[in-house]
């Protein structure tokens, strides 16, 4: 299959390169008031630390645009204004050093308003997103339509790209968000047949963190797993650093965010004579903040534990109080069931 990934235009996102054929990022959104720089700050670092490549704030004012300098100068990843309709706002945020502007050029007014815009991002390499959602169609499309369908919201992104292509502005970022999965996923395949610029990839209003991150795996993965996206954001009506760690996790499981602890575990069964949750559960958050290229596992029987896991760096397979230490599927040794983590973890650290 195609990846695409490597076919579209590249764009500079302060530091991050998003298109032509560089890794994935991952983005998240300050839940924070822009205008309270100390709190906003704080959050970014905490999304950093999580892993975030990129993250947007919200600009409704002119009081928050004026903030982005101060938060800049304390913060290191890259940051997105997220405007709506009024123009000056873009300005002041793109001469505070704000890395991308996410704005629809069709909402700020009239030509000049979306030249002015496009003239201040190109002085200063700012790229810009243009962002579609099918809760936001122009009434014009859902008249011809008849209802938010992926030709319309391919449509509606064709639009606003041009309003900027006219001034010879080709930075650009599409995303083509809707609340469901297979709309979603539709649009994003035609959108991609479509354009040449990288697409920013995200399901909205998916709900809390369980729903929302099952719906967003769904939609998400299946995209990248096509070749098709260069930027996520998994929308979750949770913590933002949630967001992050959901994101991390998808790239990981499409075989696209290298490094870190890779963790496996066997669902119970009947042959299972331990606490395999409370096992699995205890392991992997002992060992999910190592910075180890590694695969994990954790196993319920010790029949089948070593070899269905052998593939696996480390790993341990429990009986009957009792269980299996291994390495690359050789066994060094049985423990009581109380010790198994604690010699997982110990034997993990020793080869650090």
């Amino acid at each position: 299959m195609t990846d695409r990934r490597d076919q579209v235009r590249q764009i500079r996102v302060g530091g991050v390169e998003v298109g032509g054929g560089a890794p994935v990022s991952v983005q998240t959104m300050c839940s924070t008031k822009t205008w309270d720089v100390e709190a906003t700050v704080a959050q970014i670092r905490a999304m950093q630390a999580a892993g975030a490549d990129i993250v947007r704030i919200a600009i409704p004012d002119m009081e928050a645009a004026k903030a982005v300098s101060a938060i800049k100068e304390q913060v290191s990843v890259p940051l997105v204004a997220d405007i709506h309709f009024d123009y000056r706002l873009a300005l002041e945020a793109a001469a505070r050093g704000i890395d991308k502007i996410r704005i629809n050029p069709g909402n700020i007014g009239g030509e000049e308003n979306v030249k002015a815009v496009a003239d201040a991002c190109k002085k200063r390499s700012i790229p810009i997103r243009i962002g579609v959602n099918a809760g936001s169609l122009e009434k014009r499309l859902l008249e011809k339509y008849g209802h938010p369908c992926a030709e319309a919201m391919v449509e509606s992104a064709r639009d606003h790209a041009r309003l900027l292509e006219r001034w010879g502005f080709e930075d650009i970022c599409l995303s083509l968000k809707t609340s469901s999965v297979p709309l979603t996923v539709e649009s994003y395949r035609l959108a991609s047949e479509v354009f040449p610029y990288p697409l920013h990839l995200g399901v909205t209003e998916t709900g809390t963190e369980w729903n929302g991150t099952i719906q967003s795996a769904v939609g998400i993965g299946t995209l990248l797993m096509e070749g098709v996206g260069n930027t996520i954001r998994v929308s979750l009506t949770a913590d933002p650093v949630r967001e992050v760690s959901a994101g991390i996790a998808i790239l990981k499981a499409a075989g696209l965010r290298p490094g870190g602890v890779k963790f496996i575990s066997c669902p119970t069964c009947g042959r299972t004579e331990i606490d395999l949750i409370a096992l699995a559960t205890e392991v992997e958050s002992r060992v999910k903040d190592m910075d180890r290229d590694i695969t994990v596992a954790v196993m319920g029987c010790v029949v089948n534990g070593p070899g269905e896991a052998r593939e696996a760096d480390y790993g341990i397979a429990g009986g009957r109080g009792r269980g299996l230490l291994f390495k690359k599927g050789q066994v060094l040794g049985t423990y009581p069931y109380e010790e198994l983590c604690e010699r997982l973890v110990d034997l993990i650290e020793s080869d650090g």
